[in-house]
């Protein structure tokens, strides 16, 4: 009879727990995992973040009465804020003093930029 569900089903073999089967890891000849150790980088000034969008506005406000062309403050803008933020402000600054070097700021300009810079910056 087909369906009466007695006896024992055969082919099925006897154990589950087999060596090589059942997701078993098979033991010896594995590498011990080595800890990381993390290697902290010195505290440096950065841009605060969170400050971000104030630190656009006064910015702007310089580089409206510069006489620097309005194509290349827009990126020289966007070019001091992603230094300042993901490098450091002191690169933001050395950055700022290539363009007196050229030109197109004065001295007077820079500072003002330099200083907003060390007010909106913090160390992290």
């Amino acid at each position: 009879m087909v369906g009466t569900g007695s006896g024992t089903r055969s082919g099925t073999g006897g154990s589950t727990n087999s060596t090589t089967g059942g997701g078993a890891k098979p033991r010896g000849n594995f590498k011990k995992r080595r800890t990381k150790v993390k290697e902290h980088s010195k505290r440096q000034a950065m841009l605060n973040t969170h400050r971000v969008t104030p630190f656009k506005y006064d910015l702007n406000e310089i580089m409206v009465s510069t006489q620097m062309d309005e194509s290349k403050a827009s990126s020289f803008t966007a070019s001091v804020i992603a230094k300042a933020t993901r490098i450091s402000s002191k690169d933001a600054k050395d950055f700022v003093k290539t363009f007196v070097e050229e030109g197109d700021l004065t001295k007077e300009e820079s500072d003002r930029i330099c200083r907003l810079l060390d007010r909106y910056s913090k160390y992290r």
